[in-house]
Parts: C-alpha cells; structure tokens; sequence
C-alpha cells in the first residue's frame, strides 16, 4: 500500500527546522539581504541541530534521516529564505552525498564526517566562465606527477565559494578527449582550502539570493595527493552528474517552499486588505491566483516525495528528480509573481517578503540544469530516447537507524 502519511520522525524534524528558521533567519533576512550579508555563524546554528548531515548515515557522522527528511529541511528553510537551501543544496547534495557514494572510506572518515557534523563546510565546482550546461565546455586541468595530482582552472558562480573548506573540483585529465569533447577524460578532486595556489572571491550585485556567498575559486598550480582523486580517473563527468542529481532533488523541495510561502503571504494579505468596501479575498481574481499557488504547492510537493521515496528505496530516481526539479522551480517563479500582484504596490516594496520570493526564485530556473535543459531531457525520456543508465556507483539506499540525531529547540 502506498503511504501518503509523515512519520513521526518526520514531523519532529519539520517542526524543529520550523523553528529555528522562524527564530534565528525570519527576524533578521530583510536586513541581511538588503546589505547582502552572509553569516557563517547561521551555518554552525544547523549543525548544532545535525541538519547539515541530516540524510548522512550516522556511522559518518550524520543524523541517519532518510531522504525525503533532506528534502523537507529544504522545504522548510526556503520558505524562509532561499540562502540557507542553497547551502543544504551544496553541502548536502552536491558534496556530502558524492562523498558518500563515490567516495573511499578514507575519504569519508577524512571528509564526509566532519562535513555532516558541521565542523567543516563544503562545496561543489563544476561551472566555469566559459561553461555552465555544457560542461565537456570546461577548461580546467589536472596532470600527474607521481603521487600527486597539479590542478589548475577556475570555477564561477560557486555558493559558499566564500565559507567552504573544501571543495569537489571537476576537470581534464586526458587532454585529448578534452579536443574531442569526450567526457570519458574528465575526472573528480577533493580540493582543501588551505592548499598553495588556491584562492576565492565574492560575486556581487546579485539580483537574488543576496544573504547567500557566491563566488569564483581559482587554482593555480594547486598540488593534491592522489588519495583525493573521487572515484577513477575518466569518471568525473558520470560523478558530476550524479551530484547534479542529489542537488536538483533538494532545489525542487526548495521552490516548493517558495510557493508556499508565497501562497501564506498571500492569503495573509488578502484576508487583510480592503478594496472596494471588502475584503481583497473575496475578489474572484485574487482567489484565482491563491487557488493556483495552492494547486502547483501540492503538486510539486508531491513530485519531490516521489523522487525522495525513490532515493530511499535505492531506486533509479533520475527522471523523476528532473521533472520535480523543472515543475518546481518554474511554478515557484509563478508563485512569487503572483503574489507580488496580489499584493498590489506593496509587492513591489522589501515591506513585504514576496518582492524578495520572487528575485530568489528566478536563480533556481537557471542552476542545476535550466529550465530549457529539463524540458528536452522530460521530452527524451517520454519519446524512449533517453534511459536512465546504471552507473558503477549509485545513491545507497535509506537504512533506518534506531535512533536520530538530532536536537529539539
């Protein structure tokens, strides 16, 4: 039978990152965005509560939740503000998860479990100036010498470029295949901050996300034992991808929160203000667009379950996290402008959370696969041009823990 229903588990943890977002985020996020603050302190409030390893197996230093639990803290800090997702999305989903499922186990006990515990931050770097959606377009490159690998390349538009220590870094390994633009020649690092030769900087100016660090890294001759090589050589691109998977799972529960809230805000609204001698609530157009805010809510809420209950089950979850990726993130953009007109002039000031929903929402539609990518990648797959193909490695799947680590406020 098909089980529609939260566990307890998981209405404990929404509850508590309800919370937490609502205490230390709400109060503050209109004067973080406005002077485009980020706050790495936030990020060591998460780990306190075991949120950044919320999805990692507790042998590795995580809270043991399944799946579907890193998708509803996504939810949950979106609705608040699209910042601290973005940072679950590349600490999490981008880094933690490759780590987990590529990664040697001296790699997780060195890297994956002072990530899930908080003590470390990371990230992932696979855009470059020159290529974003066609990644065989990167120009980055590795060389061996002896038992060690010489980096050197530059990454653009990486959150928590600023904060993170360390880094997934994808490049060539195989010049030739680079001229040929065969992917088999690209291959996975693990970069650590500290390394000689790395450096990083902040973007500004951003239309959105502005309480988030984004930014570029740069490697310049930047020498890594071969113990960080993530996977063989050759495997970096299937290694990207899979991660671009993890991390599209978690931007879809994220937009999902965006049409919430943009729904709450609205209907708060409309059953305040008056035109015309009533209530705006009883303006047939305004119901029109709170009823479609709450019809794409429960759509796409449901389109990110399906994909997390895959991911639990061990289950191939590809086109599934695709499709919840691309409806989300295109109907949380409606959502936000929705709300905006709901609202009126209003909307259209920083008085009200919605003007900020919508300059957020607008970056989602562009990373981790465009709107325009996912809609032919949806189009291939239901014209049988397009598998899912198994992989040498794959996202394990949820074993229940006996208990969860966590910490109630």
């Amino acid at each position: 039978m098909i089980e529609l229903q939260l566990t307890d588990d998981h209405d404990a943890l929404v509850q508590t990152v309800r919370e937490f977002a609502q205490k230390e985020v709400a109060p503050y996020i209109k004067e973080w965005d406005e002077k485009q603050e980020s706050h790495r302190e936030i990020f060591e409030k998460m780990a306190a509560l075991n949120l950044l390893g919320v999805c990692i197996p507790e042998q590795y230093g995580g809270a043991g939740f399944d799946y579907i639990s890193l998708g509803l803290v996504c939810e949950e800090l979106e609705a608040v503000d699209t910042s601290l997702r973005v940072a679950m999305s590349v600490h999490t989903g981008l880094n933690s998860l490759t780590l987990y499922t590529w990664g040697t186990e001296e790699q997780k006990q060195k890297y994956l479990a002072p990530q899930a515990k908080g003590e470390q931050l990371a990230t992932y770097g696979l855009t470059e100036p020159g290529a974003g959606s066609d990644v065989v377009g990167a120009r980055s490159t590795a060389r061996r010498e002896g038992d060690e690998y010489v980096l050197n390349g530059e990454k653009m538009w990486i959150s928590l470029a600023g904060f993170a220590d360390n880094f997934l870094f994808f490049c060539w390994t195989d010049e030739e295949k680079r001229r040929n633009r065969d992917h088999s020649g690209m291959s996975c690092f693990i970069v650590e901050r500290t390394m000689k030769g790395f450096t990083s900087g902040t973007i500004h100016g951003k239309l959105g996300i502005r309480a988030g660090n984004t930014g570029y890294f740069s490697l310049q001759d930047v020498r890594v034992p071969k113990e960080n090589l993530v996977g063989e050589e050759g495997e970096g691109f299937k290694i990207a991808m899979f991660a671009l998977e993890q991390g599209r799972f978690t931007v879809a529960a994220g937009a999902t929160g965006v049409i919430r809230a943009s729904r709450d805000a609205s209907v708060a609204y409309a059953n305040e203000r008056e035109t015309f001698g009533t209530k705006i609530a009883n303006h047939q157009l305004v119901k029109q667009k709170i009823a479609d805010m709450e019809a794409d809510y429960e759509m796409s809420r449901l389109l990110w379950l399906k994909a997390g209950w895959l991911k639990n089950l061990g289950q191939p979850s590809g086109r599934a996290t695709s499709l919840a990726k691309w409806q989300a993130t295109v109907r949380s953009e409606k959502a936000a402008s929705m709300a905006i007109e709901v609202h009126g002039a209003n909307g259209y000031s920083n008085d009200y959370p919605v003007e900020r929903y919508l300059r957020n929402c607008k970056a989602a539609v562009i990373y981790e696969g465009t709107r325009d990518i996912h809609t032919l990648m949806q189009a291939d797959w239901a014209l049988g041009l397009k598998k899912e193909k198994p992989a040498r490695k794959t996202l394990p799947a949820w074993q229940p823990a006996d208990s969860h680590r966590t910490v109630a406020l």
